[in-house]
This record gives structure tokens, C-alpha cells and sequence, in this order.
């Protein structure tokens, strides 16, 4: 008898660790629910590959159809527009251009909230004012689903490694869930608050970004200029107290670093075009709040210049040679 009850007891253990590990996985599965990306350019598609490759199924839209094509090939379903999307999928991360975009993507005839169904989960990474992703939020609270601002800061290099952070505005009950995801895509998700924050925390990055980058070009241009080899310069800049990002992750100099727009041509990377759009957003929101940003202002001058003299396309880096080209250009005056 006792070692029948040893028997039936062994078997009843066996019988219920099974039953967890079932439990432990439908669980799991259940978090692998397809999720909607909506914005495939530079940022979008390697954050997109990302969620693939932690196993979630991807549904995707992008309004160029051949910024489609490649992840399609690893997996992803393409389908024609975001309302679409919004009818596959009750996860969906946006990644777009400008606040335009946003509010086309989200409110227009195809727009996501034509489909959205009620608790859908909306996850916006673009960077906009912070008074659009408000607006945002409203309109899918009205619709019955959670919108969230969740913008990212470390560049294309940073989303194809899933090493980005995301700065998260919304409603806090609803943080772990977009956390779920955004860990996947990058290693510091922070909470900033209600919806808009992340935006806030976005934008005055961006700025002094910008404004980091400029002073950069600018000394390691004089260095140059003063007969400093430009590789011995960065690395005294990096050892010493004027060591930024600009200076020892995203060198703005050809030929100091390698894996930087710098040392190709200043392709790729974060273009001119959008730093111009972000340094707008810190003008109109501190011209709102009535904060004095004379360093924001200036760099957001020499970005809108940049942008009409050919480096609108190019990485913001780029304002190095832009400066190199003002010093030549009283030369050929001169000549």
C-alpha cells in the first residue's frame, strides 16, 4: 500500500508540473498576439525586425511599398493600410515622420482609428508636439483604446542593435504592457508620466543633441585648422572635460570613427531634415512656455540653413562640413 500511495503520489506531482508548464506557455503564446508597425523608414523596420525576432508575429504597412519588402521576406505580413492593420492587430506601434503624419495615420480616411477595436493598445515612437500625441489620445479614448507617446532616442545604429530608449508618456496602468514590447526594441524604457512626456523628454534631448553636435564640428574644425591631427584631437576631447556623445559615439569628422555617417558621406543616420523638425518642435514649445533657449534657437537657424543648401538629406552630422564650407566660401569672395 505505501509504495502504491508513493506511486500515485510521484505520478499526481509529475501530472501537475505538466500542468504549469502548459499554463507558463499558453501564457506566453498568449503574449506572442500579432502587433501592428506601422512607418517602416530608417528607424521603423529595424525596430519592426526586432519584434520579430523575440517571436512576435508582425502585421505591417508602410506608404512606401518597398520599404516593405525586405521585411516581408523575414516574415512579416504586409497589408495596404493602417486602418487595416488596426483590424488584424490590438498592439500597434507607429514610428512616422512628423506630426502630419500622426494625425493622418491615426485619423485620416484609412486611418487606424477607423478599425481600432475597443482596448487596443497604441504605441506612438514618432517624434511630434507633445500637444498632438494629446490630441491622439483623446481620439482613441473616445474609440476605446489606450494611445501612449513612446519616443526613441540612439539613431538607426542603436534600433538595429534593439539598444534605443524610449521615453514613455501615458497612462501608467497601462506602462507594463507597452513595456512588454518596447523592451524587445530597446534597453531603457522610462516612464515619464501622463501622455506628452515622453515627447517633452524627447524634444529637449534633441536639442541639446543638436546643439552638442554644432559645438563639436566647431572645435574639432578649429583643432584642424590650428594643425591638430583630427583623430589625436577627438581622443584628448574624449579624455577630458569636453567629452560628449558627439565627440566619442558619432565623431562628425571623416575618418575619426568607423560605423558613422561621418565616414560615409554622411549617409544614413539622422537626417538634417528631421533634427530641423525636432529643433522646431523645443522653438514652438518654448516660445509656449515662454523659456528663453538662445543656444536652441541658433542651432535650429544653422539646421533650417543646412537644409536649403543641399544637407537636407544628409545625417545632421554633417553640419562639420557645412561649417568647412562657409570658411571657404569668403575665400572664393576674396579670389
Amino acid at each position: 500500500m505505501a509504495a502504491l500511495f508513493r506511486g500515485s503520489r510521484n505520478l499526481l506531482q509529475r501530472c501537475n508540473k505538466h500542468v504549469d508548464q502548459v499554463l507558463v506557455s499558453s501564457r506566453s503564446m498568449a503574449s506572442k498576439t500579432p502587433v501592428g508597425f506601422i512607418g517602416l523608414g530608417n528607424m521603423g523596420s529595424p525596430m519592426a525586425k526586432n519584434l520579430l525576432k523575440h517571436g512576435y508575429p508582425v502585421i505591417a504597412t508602410d506608404v512606401f511599398p518597398e520599404s516593405c519588402k525586405e521585411l516581408q521576406d523575414e516574415g512579416a505580413q504586409i497589408l495596404d493600410s493602417p486602418a487595416e492593420v488596426a483590424d488584424k492587430a490590438d498592439r500597434i506601434i507607429t514610428m512616422l515622420p512628423s506630426s502630419p503624419n500622426v494625425i493622418e495615420v491615426y485619423t485620416g480616411p484609412n486611418g487606424i482609428l477607423r478599425k481600432v477595436k475597443k482596448g487596443t493598445l497604441l504605441i506612438d515612437s514618432s517624434t511630434i508636439d507633445p500637444s498632438v500625441s494629446k490630441e491622439m489620445a483623446l481620439a482613441a479614448e473616445k474609440m476605446g483604446a489606450v494611445f501612449m507617446d513612446a519616443p526613441v532616442s540612439g539613431g538607426v545604429g542603436a534600433a538595429s542593435l534593439a539598444k534605443l530608449t524610449f521615453m514613455v508618456g501615458g497612462v501608467e496602468e497601462e506602462y507594463t504592457a507597452a513595456q512588454e514590447l518596447l523592451t524587445c526594441m530597446g534597453a531603457n524604457v522610462v516612464y515619464c508620466g501622463q501622455v506628452g512626456t515622453g515627447q517633452a523628454a524627447k524634444i529637449c534631448n534633441n536639442m541639446l543633441l543638436a546643439i552638442g553636435m554644432i559645438g563639436t564640428a566647431e572645435t574639432m574644425n578649429l583643432g584642424i585648422r590650428l594643425g591638430l591631427d583630427p583623430k589625436l584631437l577627438a581622443q584628448i576631447l574624449n579624455m577630458s572635460s569636453g567629452r560628449c556623445w558627439s565627440s566619442d559615439s558619432y565623431n562628425p569628422v571623416p575618418g575619426v570613427m568607423e560605423g558613422v555617417p561621418s565616414g560615409n558621406n554622411y549617409q544614413g543616420g539622422f537626417g538634417t531634415t528631421l533634427m530641423a523638425k525636432d529643433l522646431g518642435l523645443a522653438q514652438h514649445t518654448a516660445t509656449n512656455t515662454k523659456t528663453p533657449v538662445p543656444l536652441g534657437s541658433l542651432a535650429h537657424q544653422i539646421y533650417r540653413v543646412m537644409c536649403a543648401r543641399g544637407y537636407a538629406n544628409k545625417d545632421f552630422s554633417s553640419v562639420f562640413q557645412f561649417l568647412r564650407e562657409q570658411e571657404e566660401e569668403p575665400e572664393k569672395k576674396g579670389d
